[in-house]
């Protein structure tokens, strides 16, 4: 049997993800209007930063005898506060809408929409679908609660891990279409981070309108490629925090970055980086391309490394949640759990 509370939470959110990478730092949010004879009279998404809302978009295109004893459909608790725009609960309680289903509670302190909806008389539903709601917004979520950017670390590597034989040869491992989806990839981020290591090494371009480099000891020079186009933040130990052991606090450089407007951000370093911030806590998604290759290697750079482990217990665990085949390579998508 079909579950149609389900059903209409799972169309708010093909309808949110239309607002991808338009809405930060709010929330991607769709919704959908049922008459009370259960018929789908309305949709809307929110379509970006500071304009209208998904129940806002979706009920104004309707009257209040349209509405009147309906049911409303939303991903996320509607807002009960003048923000850019004004209340969506006062309009849902204007509108005469019955019934409100929603997907998660808002995290935001501000929002308190169940409560003035039910004060209203109107039966909420919350939780449907609760963990994809939670995950198709896990960015707003993390910037929401850490004041911090959601980051994401890009990685290339042969089937047996390694990103570069000792000596540094890397060119190249994958193909050219997965080279390709990496630029297409740059620009749904805010900010590419990249370390001084990869810039000397390499002299990437690493082509974006906000870029930053960890160089704790000022060796990347001016002249590389890197400075050619956009924005490039340089954290050292002159211009921020370093830990006890001398390194950069890269925790507290993701702070300013937010401070910044920065809300998401697309790592491309070596291993010691990598393995550095996964230690740290630091990376919330992997997106690894992987070629067909074994370098068969055991002095080959590996794609993480940062730590001691003697347990296999001690390993990070991952959740793969998308993979595809890009060419000759295979490109998967991991979040860090």
């Amino acid at each position: 049997m079909v579950n149609l509370d389900e059903k209409y939470m799972k169309k708010c959110f093909s309808l949110a993800i239309k607002g991808k990478g338009k809405t930060t730092p709010n929330p991607m949010v769709g919704c959908v209007v049922l008459d009370k004879n259960g018929d789908v009279i309305s949709t809307g998404y929110h379509h970006k930063y500071g304009e209208n809302h998904a129940e806002r978009n979706a009920l104004l295109k309707l009257n209040n005898n349209q509405t009147k004893g309906g049911t409303l459909y939303v991903n996320l608790e509607p807002c009960s506060h003048y923000g850019k725009t004004p209340p969506c609960t006062d309009l849902i309680i204007e509108y005469g809408i019955k019934r409100v289903v929603i997907g998660m509670k808002d995290i935001n302190p501000k929002v308190n929409g169940i409560k003035q909806l039910e004060q209203a008389g109107i039966e909420v539903t919350t939780g449907v679908l609760e963990d994809e709601a939670k995950f198709l917004n896990r960015i707003f979520i993390k910037n929401m609660k850490e004041k911090l950017p959601y980051v994401v670390l890009k990685t290339a590597t042969t089937l047996d891990g390694k990103i570069s034989t000792n000596n540094g040869d890397s060119k190249w491992i994958t193909s050219e279409d997965a080279r390709a989806e990496v630029y297409k990839l740059r620009k749904e981020f805010d900010c590419i981070m990249t370390s001084s290591n990869t810039v000397i090494a390499d002299n990437p371009k690493m082509e974006h309108k906000n870029k930053c480099i960890l160089d704790t000891n000022s060796r990347v020079s001016t002249d590389s490629k890197i400075f050619e186009q956009g924005e490039v933040f340089v954290a050292t130990r002159k211009n921020t925090k370093v830990n006890k052991n001398g390194k950069l606090d890269i925790k507290y450089v993701l702070s300013e970055l937010y401070k910044k407007g920065i809300y998401t951000v697309f790592v491309e370093c070596g291993g010691t980086l990598a393995g550095s911030m996964l230690k740290e806590g630091l990376i919330d998604e992997i997106y690894q391309f992987i070629a067909p290759k074994i370098l068969n290697d055991n002095n080959g750079k590996s794609c993480f490394d940062g730590d001691n482990i003697e347990k296999i217990s001690q390993a990070k665990n991952l959740k793969i949640y998308k993979s595809k085949a890009i060419g000759t390579d295979l490109f998967i998508k991991y979040k860090v759990l």
